[in-house]
């Protein structure tokens, strides 16, 4: 198994100081002292053999709890760090320009000679997806909303097909209902340097008038084709089955055993339709979250203090709770979402979510997991900015010595 750790990440705060001082992301020692935590916390994770570390792509979060990344801090942490592979889970690819996306990953991946992943994602939150990807119309979708979320998986797996093409060691051409290539696509882009282009380009870029007809995007990634994928966090058997064909990394935000082990048999068959022959729970992921303590008591106190905040008070509002959910909520709750007081610790270790408590309760835990779904990938979802340093770090170290070395 491979461990990757998964940052919001988050500016260091007390719930009253977020209050008191609001908006918080105002402050430049907040956003240094983040910086830092995430490239000391690193560090210490590969000293402890993880593979790599993610984050988000979010925006605008002016509370400061989740503020998510662009790739200069992909970089960062690469230039800080010898041997992480390190990147968003994911890109949200409606609101990317699709070539500038593949400029960016490429020339990280050059300037970094190949430590770079790539996660990508569709997109839950308005606040900033509905402002950056206003040109193609595009809003954030949390559940199957008939046309938006239609439409988002439409400019999301457009945005997709560019990208491998232009990963290829070769122009392309791509008349897409939402983006062209070239533009005009009928006509083809006027170049004034065509004699230049057609002495020293690429062949086929341009026509006998000169043209521009295909382009060819430069640098290439240093990976070939291109860094490994991964597709953030997935509840959805569609999902699934689309990364098993597309050669992505699905990583389940699912905890039910029962699931996980349906959506990683159809991983595994739905690969065998393309040629892909994986044993059970390869080229998969899973996102939990861990607390080392004595006892669950303890590692729940922690927890409370820990992930359980940014679960109640943001992301139990997209739907994330309904991943905790279980058979004797739908007698009680009915067709209804859960309410916030069902987001408890509680409900996410009995889910098995959050593995929590002593050595031999998380061993346990990891047991199951491997026992339904064997997932090659285990994304940790940190508490970084949540809790105070030292406190995030002697979890880490525990987890890291005591409970990896049985798994990796």
């Amino acid at each position: 198994m491979k461990f990757m750790y998964f940052f919001l990440p988050a500016l260091p705060a007390t719930h009253e100081e977020r209050i008191a001082q609001r908006p918080i992301a105002y402050q430049t020692d907040r956003w240094q002292k983040m910086i830092a935590e995430v490239t000391e916390i690193s560090r210490m994770l590969e000293d402890l053999g993880f593979t790599g570390v993610a984050f988000p792509e979010h925006h605008l979060h002016s509370e400061g709890l989740e503020m998510g990344s662009l790739p200069i801090l992909t970089q960062h942490v690469i230039h800080n760090t010898s041997t992480l592979k390190v990147g968003p889970i994911g890109y949200v690819l409606p609101g990317w320009n699709p070539l500038r996306l593949a400029l960016e990953i490429a020339w990280l991946d050059q300037l970094t000679k190949g430590r770079t992943h790539v996660g990508f994602a569709r997109g839950y939150q308005s606040r900033w997806l509905n402002q950056m990807a206003q040109k193609v119309h595009v809003s954030a979708t949390v559940t199957n909303q008939g046309e938006l979320d239609a439409l988002n998986r439409e400019v999301f797996e457009e945005v997709f097909q560019i990208l491998k093409l232009a990963w290829k060691d070769e122009p392309f051409r791509f008349n897409g209902k939402h983006y062209q290539y070239p533009f005009p696509y009928e006509t083809g882009t006027p170049w004034a340097a065509n004699e230049w282009t057609r002495l020293a380009g690429s062949p086929g870029e341009l026509d006998d008038q000169g043209m521009i007809q295909a382009i060819d995007v430069v640098p290439k990634p240093f990976q070939k084709p291109h860094p490994t994928l991964f597709q953030a966090f997935s509840m959805s058997e569609e999902t699934v089955r689309w990364c098993a064909r597309e050669t992505i990394i699905p990583t389940l935000f699912t905890a039910d055993p029962v699931q996980v082990r349906h959506f990683a048999e159809a991983h595994k068959a739905e690969a065998a339709t393309v040629g892909r022959e994986l044993e059970l729970g390869e080229s998969m992921g899973v996102l939990r979250t861990i607390y080392g303590a004595n006892d669950r008591k303890q590692a729940k106190k922690a927890m409370e203090n820990g992930i359980l905040y940014p679960f109640k008070n943001f992301f139990h509002h997209f739907g994330f709770t309904e991943g905790f959910r279980n058979e004797s909520d739908n007698e009680k709750y009915g067709d209804k979402p859960l309410p916030v007081s069902e987001c408890t610790t509680d409900r996410m270790i009995d889910a098995g979510w959050a593995l929590a408590g002593s050595n031999y309760d998380i061993r346990k835990q990891m047991d199951a997991l491997v026992e339904a779904g064997n997932p090659e990938w285990f994304v940790w979802q940190g508490d970084q900015g949540l809790l105070p340093l030292d406190e995030v770090k002697r979890n880490i170290r525990k987890i890291g010595e005591e409970i990896l070395p049985h798994y990796i």
